[in-house]
Parts: structure tokens; sequence; C-alpha cells
């Protein structure tokens, strides 16, 4: 991405979404985001992109093993999860008090 401008993101760590396209897709089972890298406009997702790590035996760990970690997704292969109506929604921005709160598009619902 651009140094020059900051990018903007409606998703935060802690929000629920649901993958929209790739292998873990589910438009019905909302995850928790565990990471937000906004530089890269990646996502880290609990339980999507699994990726395989091996880890070698050392003097601390003397069993080493096979480690599974999630892996970061692209931001835009994620949606935001509506908690009223179920489904998956578009986010606007609205200014109140001096404040930027994000609402959901389909409930008009503050997300927080």
């Amino acid at each position: 991405m651009s140094t020059r401008f900051k990018p903007k993101f409606n998703i935060k760590k802690g929000d629920l979404v649901v993958v929209i396209t790739g292998d873990d897709k589910d438009l019905t089972k909302p995850r928790p985001v565990l990471d937000v890298n906004i530089e890269k406009g990646k996502v880290t997702v609990e339980g999507v992109a699994l990726a395989t790590k091996h880890i070698k035996p050392t003097a601390q760990d003397t069993k080493g093993g096979i480690e599974k970690k999630e892996a970061q997704i692209n931001i835009s292969n994620v949606m935001l999860w509506d908690a009223k109506l179920k489904v998956p929604t578009k986010v606007k921005r609205q200014r109140t008090d001096g404040k930027l709160i994000r609402v959901s598009k389909k409930s008009g619902e503050v997300i927080k």
C-alpha cells in the first residue's frame, strides 16, 4: 500500500466478521478478528487460513512438532457481521458529537 496517506478501514480488532471469498468462505458463521495490519491491508481471523509450521526440538521444547497458526488474509475478503439481523453488512461512518462512529447500513445499528 502507498505510504502517502494512511488507509481507513471499517474493521477493528475484536469485531465479528464473515469470510466472503476463499477456501474458508462461510457467510453464516461469524468469527472474531484477532489482528489488523493497516499498512498491508490484512487481517487475522480466528480459525481462517490455517498455516502449518514445523517446530524443531530445542533444549526448552524437547518435543517440537507441528503447529497450526492463523495466517493473514486480505481485508477485502471479510465483511462485518450485523448481530441484529444476523447477516453480513457494509459499514458507513457518521459524525456525532465530534466523534466518528460506525453504523451498519442494513440495520442502522451503531457498531461498538
